[in-house]
């Protein structure tokens, strides 16, 4: 049974990621079986789409067109009203690894973040580039050395861009610009320094906090899943802990507040994240519990 008053809304999945509160529904993906997925009024699961590769990020173009990312392609993909999936955009001459979570403003202009490297083999951590891809398809390098850039929020003004680094044990803040391009970062939470080895075992031994995906609430703090310590929490910009929840024996891997007042938080739990052990599972599931604060900002 989940634990610290959790209720399991939905289980035996592959590994859930980029929950997202749209339209009065949660809204996520399902890596290994390559599906977009909807809780539907009942509280049921349903399929959305069907993806040719690995799904993972989540957004909307002011139209209400789906946009998907479609990791190992390091492609976003759009859903057409008449169900075809068409390219939107290629990141493949900025993205130094995978594609993973994104975060699209209400202009529709899409923040992508990469792994940087090949996570599956023995390369070292390297710094990656954010992507900014705009409603036409254009894309364009925004950002440069961020350690595994993922989960990101837009504050509900849309001047600040807010990124997880999931590996440089930090989060990022950018000021965005009115024609969407990020200006310099500045640290919004350091809660280690980045491992002077940058090989994987001593990257991930001196990970504090690894933040993965991100929820912004409407005081200005963020829920986080802690990838590495199976736990979510909600931080503060300046890096102070308000509030831990642990997940027990599963993994948080990404969250999200949603519900009819955005109370509900939302997180994607896992016995495992690491390429080729989770694709064999289906013990990924979808836990919800109730807090205090509500969601603001994107997505939503």
């Amino acid at each position: 049974m989940p634990p610290n008053g959790f209720t399991e809304i939905a289980a035996g999945f592959s590994f859930l990621e980029s929950p997202r509160w749209h339209e009065g529904r949660l809204w996520l993906s399902d890596f290994y079986t390559h599906r977009v997925l909807r809780l539907d009024a009942a509280g049921r699961v349903e399929t959305v789409c069907e993806v040719p590769a690995r799904a993972s990020g989540l957004g909307w173009l002011p139209d209400g067109r789906l946009l998907v990312c479609a990791m190992r392609e390091r492609r976003v993909l759009r859903l057409e009203p008449d169900g075809r999936l068409v390219p939107h955009a290629d990141l493949s001459a900025i993205a130094g690894g995978h594609i993973n979570d994104m975060v699209v403003d209400g202009r529709g202009r899409a923040y992508v973040g990469n792994f940087g490297f090949d996570r599956s083999g023995d390369a070292k951590l390297t710094p990656a580039r954010l992507a900014c891809v705009w409603p036409d398809g254009t894309v364009r390098a925004v950002a440069e050395d961020l350690y595994f850039p993922n989960g990101s929020v837009i504050t509900p003004d849309g001047r600040t861009l807010i990124v997880a680094e999931t590996m440089g044990n930090r989060i990022s803040a950018f000021p965005l610009a009115a024609d969407g391009t990020p200006g310099p970062r500045r640290d919004w939470a350091v809660f280690g320094p980045v491992s002077a080895d940058l090989r994987m075992p001593a990257v991930r031994e001196a990970m504090v906090v690894a933040p993965d995906g991100m929820a912004l609430d409407a005081e200005g703090a963020v829920w986080l899943a802690d990838a590495r310590h199976r736990r979510v929490l909600r931080v503060a910009e300046g890096g102070r802990i308000l509030q831990q929840i642990d997940t027990g024996t599963l993994g948080a891997y990404a969250c999200m507040l949603g519900g009819p007042a955005r109370r509900t938080l939302y997180v994607c739990v896992a016995p495992d994240g690491v390429p080729g052990q989770a694709r064999s599972l289906t013990d990924a599931a979808l836990w919800a519990t109730e807090v205090e604060v509500p969601g603001a900002g994107w997505p939503c």
